[in-house]
């Protein structure tokens, strides 16, 4: 009988997507195209591979490897905000009267305190408003994954 034909009667393949393809449908998706697009366009391109049994199983180990790479950063991202919501990190700079610092407290310094303390945290992922500028507590917002932002203690401490 051969292989399954469409409404026209084209012969039709399934494919596994590499890529995603808009119109066509999302990466790591079996589809069933024309055999002549897969042959001649998709498979040349590297935008898909033939939906053998070995491609199936591999599809699937990366599936399944995919979640566990989610879930271990879903962890490791809840053991951080635990660990950054218990902290008050302190910084020392120069002051003035009144608590006035000479200068300000940046996200920068914000960031190398926190870097010390053992927080892989860049300057651009430290959310500061306004510069740091008087003695006190602060609550300083710190986004760790994209969506996940936490809110740690800063005392800024003054002297001369």
């Amino acid at each position: 009988m051969g292989a399954p034909r469409d409404s026209i009667g084209s012969q039709v393949v399934k494919v596994i997507l590499l890529k995603d393809l808009p119109g066509t449908g999302k990466a790591n998706t079996v589809m069933e195209v024309k055999e002549g697009h897969a042959r001649n366009y998709l498979i040349p391109h590297g935008l898909a591979v033939e939906a053998t049994e070995g491609a199936m199983r591999t599809l699937t180990e990366r599936s399944r490897a995919a979640q566990g790479r989610v879930t271990r950063e879903r962890e490791e991202t809840e053991a951080q905000v635990k660990r950054l919501e218990g902290l008050v990190l302190e910084i020392r700079s120069k002051s003035g009267e009144g608590g006035k610092l000479f200068g300000s407290v940046t996200a920068q310094q914000i960031a190398d305190a926190l870097t010390g303390k053992g927080f892989a945290v860049s300057r651009k992922q430290v959310e500061l408003d306004d510069a740091i500028k008087a003695e006190g507590f602060y609550k300083v917002p710190v986004r760790v994954r994209p969506g996940v932002v936490v809110r740690i203690d800063l005392n800024v401490i003054g002297g001369r």
